[in-house]
């Protein structure tokens, strides 16, 4: 199947076959749709234009992914599971919970994640709420602690108690520490607190519930990797597929099935050109071509 530059030529010659359709959707549905016949499996692509288009309001999970999902979801066979193709920055707390539970509703436990190149953040919650995820040797996940504009809210915690600490050895350097503290509201530390619980029950509700089938030890050996921001030192990290099967993870690896393989790299790379040259900074969409794309404003 296509590599990188050989699906730009396919969409070249589309567009020259097919003027004024886009050939974008045209060739990307196409290999969708082949995924579809290799596994025999409901697909549906989540794919975020973050890396194309930084910044992008809507480039994130929201709420209004609700809507999206459900367009796609609409008329599908529901007995054939879900394949769910990620490549997300993260995004918003209760708008994860919510999807969540949403695709729990319809498809129960029969939901795999396919991880092609990034998943990140509320990415990471998602594919740990599946019962497998598949990922290649050059895939990542990352940690899921929660951010407040960008800020991380364990390092927030740790910061409060790396300042209490401080105090208690060097009184003198109250001072200084209510200049770094001062840059926080005063609600601030216990939103933090709260999000942290928050985030933390709910991935560990979804692995016990489905990929770890109640084994609480793996649960908690999961979510010490993907939790613990004193572990992982920053929100950005990349976790591999390595250590994602070291901490017990259900991982099966893209390589595994070189034609299967081929067809999620090869959509992979028409949703990165899509992004490239359109003005989509986010699509779902499903096996049958049923989309949902939002578009980045052009500035007037």
């Amino acid at each position: 199947m296509p590599n990188w530059g050989e699906a730009l030529l396919e969409i070249q010659q589309t567009a020259d076959e097919n003027p004024g359709q886009n050939p974008f959707d045209i060739v990307r549905r196409k290999y969708l749709k082949k995924i579809n016949e290799v596994t025999g499996r409901n697909i549906i692509a989540y794919y975020s234009g973050w890396l194309q288009k930084p910044g992008a309001p809507d480039a994130a999970i929201n709420d209004k992914d609700k809507s999206g999902f459900m367009l796609a979801i609409h008329k599908l066979d529901k007995t054939q599971g879900l394949d769910l193709i990620l490549h997300t920055p993260g995004g918003d707390l209760a708008a994860t919970e919510s999807l969540v539970d949403y695709l729990y509703s319809i498809f129960g436990k029969d939901i795999r994640v396919i991880v092609p190149q990034i998943s990140m953040s509320a990415g990471t919650m998602i594919a740990l709420s599946s019962k497998e995820i598949i990922m290649g040797n050059h895939s990542n996940l990352g940690p899921i602690d929660p951010q407040f504009n960008g800020v991380a809210c364990q390092a927030v915690v740790n910061e409060f108690e790396e300042a209490i600490e401080s105090i208690k050895a060097v009184p003198q350097s109250v001072a200084l520490w209510q200049v770094i503290i001062g840059k926080y509201h005063p609600t601030f530390l216990g939103a933090c607190k709260q999000a942290i619980q928050w985030s933390e029950k709910m991935v560990s509700a979804w692995l016990a519930f489905n990929m770890c089938e109640g084994n609480q030890e793996r649960v908690d050996k999961i979510m010490n990797a993907f939790s613990n921001h004193k572990e992982q030192y920053s929100h950005a990290r990349h976790i591999s597929k390595g250590i994602c099967l070291e901490v017990g993870v259900n991982i099966s690896s893209l390589e595994d099935d070189q034609v299967f393989q081929e067809a999620v790299l090869t959509t992979h790379h028409l949703y990165m050109h899509t992004f490239s040259n359109t003005n989509a900074v986010k699509i779902i969409e499903n096996q049958n071509g049923v989309a949902y794309i939002e578009n980045q404003a052009i500035p007037k």
